[in-house]
């Protein structure tokens, strides 16, 4: 932890920022270890251009500092909304830096912690600073990747135990619930956020279909979108499901995507821009003729979020480095009638990339 403090703290100084604004977010865990609820009370970390952090949080929660790698100082505040505004002045005082320039992630800051910073600090020139903060986590060491690597074995045993449990007439809800529940069991992390996608029918052409009440009837596509966390790390996976036997274009389209699939999984390796891989996919796709039914990018990457960078799209130049963990999930929509996604985790070696996942990319058919 210490060393990414300072990482990020060269990085600073290279952009000539005096601070860094966290608050609670997978950016916070990473740099500090330090976990808490997102809710009404506001909690900042301050990452200064040198010297110790210092925190403005609840006093009840301040216990928490202590088992961070790094120093840091708390100002605390009771439960009177009034006295929080003071904690953050205090806090400025403390620094006592002269018309600083604060940078903050645009994606995870809110309005309120916004409003308490900038008014202790009146003379601040705050300004985003997410890409930067992110571009720490991109590339994963061995640790984080072994993290990974368990939340996609726990993903796919659960689906593993799921599928012989499916039957006709049971709701999507149900059967996304009964994932869940496996999830869990084969221990995913209690505060896993991913919930999983069950679309059937027409629903699997929407690809970040709701699970509804939907009952699942013979001659349905049954699109499942998935993943484990453990110890604060995501796999993220998609497979596909038929209910009796499938028609002639549904195979046709499997086959299509299931190809775009291993092509994707099979291109990167380090040096290469990240859009290769969404190109090397859709011309793939392109040339079986459904590339207008390929309506999203690639993939995109992974870690302690289900979506963080780096994006898999095509006109993304960013080169590929070993460590960087990503997804290929190319699929193809028929609206009202079905769609089809396959999805596995892969990630950047020295000389080239692997898979993660190995669940097999069979379709897999349910006559019972």
């Amino acid at each position: 932890m210490s060393n990414r403090i300072s990482h990020l703290q060269n990085i600073m100084r290279d952009n000539e920022l005096h601070a860094v604004a966290l608050n609670p977010s997978p950016n916070l865990v990473y740099l500090t270890g330090l976990d808490f609820h997102l809710f009404e009370r506001p909690i900042v970390v301050i990452v200064p251009q040198d010297g110790d952090l210092i925190a403005v949080l609840p006093g009840f929660e301040s216990g928490k500092l202590s088992s961070s790698a790094s120093h840091i100082t708390p100002f605390t505040y009771d439960d009177n909304p009034s006295s929080w505004g003071y904690a953050f002045q205090k806090a400025a005082d403390y620094l006592d830096i002269k018309n600083p320039v604060i940078g903050l992630d645009p994606l995870h800051f809110r309005y309120l912690e916004y409003q308490f910073l900038s008014g202790a600090f009146l003379s601040a020139h705050i300004i985003p600073f997410g890409d930067q903060i992110s571009s720490l986590r991109t590339c994963k060491d061995n640790s984080e990747i072994e993290k990974m690597e368990k939340a996609v074995s726990i993903a796919q045993l659960a689906l593993n135990q799921l599928i012989p449990t499916i039957r006709l007439g049971q709701t999507e809800r149900e059967i996304a619930n009964r994932l869940s529940i496996l999830l869990l069991q084969n221990g995913s992390d209690n505060d896993n956020q991913f919930t999983p996608i069950v679309a059937s029918g027409p629903n699997s052409a929407n690809p970040h279909h709701t699970p509804g009440e939907r009952k699942i009837n013979k001659g349905d596509a049954l699109l499942i979108d998935w993943g484990a966390r453990y110890q604060g790390y995501y796999s993220d996976l998609t497979r596909n499901i038929f209910l009796g036997n499938p028609p002639a274009d549904y195979l046709q389209i499997y086959e299509a995507v299931r190809i775009g699939n291993q092509s994707g999984r099979e291109h990167g390796r380090p040096g290469l821009p990240a859009g290769s891989i969404d190109q090397v996919t859709r011309q793939t796709i392109e040339a079986r003729g459904y590339g207008p039914l390929f309506t999203h990018r690639t993939g995109h990457g992974l870690g302690m979020e289900e979506h963080e960078p780096i994006y898999i799209f095509s006109e993304n130049t960013t080169p590929l480095q070993p460590g960087m963990v990503y997804t290929v999930e190319p699929g193809i929509y028929i609206p009202d009638r079905f769609g089809v996604r396959i999805e596995d985790d892969v990630v950047v070696t020295t000389d080239g990339c692997r898979s993660i996942s190995d669940y097999s990319r069979d379709l897999i058919i349910i006559n019972d």
